[in-house]
Formats: C-alpha cells, sequence, structure tokens
C-alpha cells in the first residue's frame, strides 16, 4: 500500500511495528518471496528476500534522494523495533530502486515489506512488520512455477542506430566537449501472465554468485558494481569500469586479462570511474583508501577492471545520504557529469528508467547495501520487459567493438529468459 501523503514526503507516516527472530532454516531464500513481484537482495546465497508490502514511498524528480532520505528517517523514528539480533539486515528494512535521471516518468521507490527472511554468516532471521495491534503476518514458503523462455529483440536503439551514436559520441569527446559518456542500448520482450520471476532470479544467482541479484518492484538483475556499503560507520564501494570477454581456454582467458589490465583505454575509463567515487565520497569521510591499482575482475563472461574503496564515515551519512551524494557516477554516466548526463539525454532514445540507479536496501539506522543497476531489466505490471547494457565511451573507442561489449553485457539477462 501506499501511505497517504507518501509520495516523496515525510508525513503522515503509520507507525510500523517490527519484529526480528531467528530462523531455523537453512533452505534457499527466494521461496520466501513473491512469485510474480519478488523482493530480492542476495550473493551468494545470501540475503535478503521479501513478501508483501506494509509500506510504500514513492519519489520523483531532482530531489528523489533527499525525499527519500527524510521520509525514512521520519518512517524509522515512528517504528516500533523489537531486535535482539541486531545484524546487518535485521528489523526494521526497505527495498529501493532509484531512476537514473530527474527526468524518467518511472517513480523511485522504497518498498517495506510485510514479511522478510534474512540470511547472514550462517544466521537465518523472520522480520514481521505490521501497524498497531494488526495480527504478524506469517513466512510463507511456495514452490516454483512452471518453467518459461522469451525471446528479446532489440527496442528503441538498433544495433545501427548505436553505433552511430556511438560514433557521435567519439567526436564530440575528440572535439573536447567532455573527456567519456556512457551509452546505453535496449532489448525488449514479454513475460507470461503467470511467469514465476524466482526462475530467473535463481538463474542469475547461480550463474553469477559473485554479483548482488536483486528484484525491486519490476526491476531485476545480477550487478556486479557495489555503488556503496555501510555499516557501523565504515563505508564501502567497488568500482568497474573497462571490459573484455573471457577467453575461449585457460591461455586466451589470461591473455585477455593481461590485455585490460594494460589498456590505455581502458585504464583512462576507469580512472574516470574511480576519481568521481573519490571525490563524492571524500565530503563524508575522515579516511579514504583504495586498491594500489586496478585489478581485473572475473566474471563468467566477462573481466572487468575493478577498484576497491573503504573509508571512515565522519559526518553520520547514511546510505542513502550517500547513493545521493555519489549518482550517478563516471561509471553509469561520464565526465564531467553534467556534460555526459546531457549527451545521454541528446543520443539514447529511450528514458533509461531505473536502469543505472541505485537498488539494493536500507536499514533503520540507515545503513543498508546499494548497487547499480546494471545487467538488469524492467518488467511492467501488464508484462513488458525492457532490458539495458552500455559501454563507457572515451576518444579511443570503435563503435563496432562497444556495440559487441553490449552483446557481452546483455548476456546474464538474456540466457535467465531465454
Amino acid at each position: 500500500m501506499t501511505q497517504p501523503g507518501q509520495t516523496g514526503t515525510a508525513t503522515a507516516v503509520r507507525t510500523l511495528v517490527v519484529d526480528t527472530t531467528v530462523l531455523d532454516d537453512t533452505e534457499p531464500l527466494l521461496p520466501f518471496t513473491d512469485p510474480r513481484h519478488p523482493l530480492v537482495w542476495s550473493r551468494r546465497g545470501a540475503g535478503l528476500v521479501g513478501l508483501g508490502e506494509a509500506l510504500r514511498l514513492e519519489f520523483s524528480g531532482a530531489s528523489r534522494f533527499r525525499d527519500a532520505a527524510e521520509a525514512w528517517r521520519a518512517c524509522a523514528d515512528a517504528a516500533e523495533v523489537h531486535d535482539d539480533l541486531r545484524l546487518p539486515g535485521t528489523g526494521l528494512v526497505a527495498f529501493g530502486a532509484f531512476t537514473f535521471a530527474a527526468t524518467s516518468t518511472q517513480t523511485s521507490v522504497l518498498i517495506v515489506p510485510r514479511t522478510i527472511v534474512g540470511r547472514r554468516d550462517g544466521v537465518t532471521w523472520l522480520t514481521t512488520v505490521r501497524f498497531g495491534d494488526e495480527p504478524a503476518p506469517a513466512a510463507v514458503r511456495t514452490g516454483y512455477g512452471d518453467e518459461y523462455r522469451i525471446t528479446l529483440v532489440p527496442g528503441s536503439e538498433s544495433a545501427e542506430s548505436y553505433e552511430q551514436h556511438v560514433a557521435d559520441a567519439v567526436g564530440r569527446i575528440r572535439g573536447a566537449a567532455l573527456s567519456k559518456v556512457v551509452l546505453a542500448r535496449d532489448l525488449v520482450g514479454r513475460v507470461p501472465a503467470e511467469a514465476d520471476i524466482r526462475r530467473v532470479l535463481a538463474d542469475l544467482s547461480l550463474g553469477y554468485p559473485d554479483c548482488w541479484t536483486y528484484a525491486v518492484d519490476g526491476l531485476v538483475g545480477s550487478s556486479p558494481e557495489t555503488l556503496v556499503t555501510v555499516s557501523n560507520g565504515i563505508v564501502g564501494a567497488r568500482v568497474l569500469a573497462g571490459t573484455t570477454s573471457r577467453g575461449t581456454d585457460q591461455t586466451d582467458d589470461h591473455d585477455a586479462a593481461i590485455g585490460l589490465v594494460t589498456s590505455s583505454k581502458d585504464q583512462d575509463e576507469h580512472q574516470f570511474a574511480v576519481q568521481s567515487v573519490l571525490a563524492a565520497l571524500r565530503p563524508h569521510t575522515a579516511h579514504l583508501t583504495t586498491s594500489e591499482v586496478p585489478y581485473a575482475l572475473k566474471l563468467p563472461n566477462l573481466w572487468h577492471l575493478a577498484t576497491d574503496v573503504e573509508g571512515t564515515l565522519s559526518d553520520g551519512s547514511t546510505s542513502l545520504d550517500l547513493i545521493a551524494a555519489q549518482h550517478p557516477t563516471a561509471a553509469v554516466a561520464g565526465t564531467p557529469t553534467a556534460a555526459a548526463v546531457a549527451l545521454i539525454d541528446e543520443l539514447e532514445p529511450f528514458d533509461r528508467g531505473r536502469y543505472a540507479g541505485p537498488v539494493g536496501w536500507v536499514g533503520a539506522d540507515g545503513d543498508g547495501e546499494w548497487a547499480i543497476a546494471l545487467r538488469s531489466a524492467q518488467i511492467s505490471p501488464t508484462g513488458e520487459l525492457r532490458a539495458y547494457a552500455g559501454c563507457g565511451i572515451v576518444a579511443d573507442s570503435v563503435p563496432a567493438h562497444e556495440l559487441a561489449e553490449t552483446r557481452m553485457k546483455f548476456r546474464p539477462i538474456v540466457e535467465a529468459f531465454g
């Protein structure tokens, strides 16, 4: 349900009663969430799944992050929380997904489920959420529905038009209008009316165990990029930019990784992304460190250049405050940000919606885990699906190579649904 007055405001919040207890269960988490409307945040079998909606908060426009942070503080302050475990993800939690652009026609959302089943460090728990004297909801496990397969086809941006837009962007960059821009293209399809979305999430979790597999309000995917984590005053992030395909054998794969870490084009693209994250986090930290040099992160189908960032918060910022400070990073927009976003608006023939926006969860204390919504698809209430993949364009980019990279990045979603 959407609370009255709760579309981007912090007024009229009803008091939530939240109870967390240990759950003696080691079975997979996915069966505890809704087949058609799953709420999921997981990696390597741990994480959170939610069922139902106790509270739904929606936000739009340039103030969406600030409005969400204010509304969430009001909800948390008013909530009655019983949580003896006090682990990350216990107690009051909202799943969230935010749009990439302030001008998007889609809304950004925070959803508090009726029930949450979580697992971390070998401990499994159940959180129930109710209003006042309502009875506590029960956790419900359901079996998977029938298998299904769908085919995805080009959407608003064809392969040919994408290559032309990449060429246009390279011309702007060489003309010194900007240093980097991230351009995406889309694929579309239709999900059957009774499709069990958890099947896709199970495939993504199994195929990409080191990524964050997520589902929030129809946004599904498996992201390798951690935008920000906040836990007990410590902030972390993983920056990815620079990509190449895996090799066909061990020697070829090794050569691909070496080629990536020694590529000046990919190193330049990566440094733009790292510096944008550091610039956003420095005002909020007393101490901030990074990996000495970017390293090659191995995924089932790709190598990425990666840098890990960690720091100590100095100003009491919450995870919602920090995603507001960071978004959009150079990894999903470009450098300088304003010029890159303007060029995205000019060249991309679609509304990104929540693609490349923050997706994750936030707790009552403001701690949380947020990824960038990559390797993603948005499923509408009527079953229309739109998937996205993008590449960082710099002066040395070759349109055909960037198109090939989008094909690699589409693989997780294409294979999970197909």
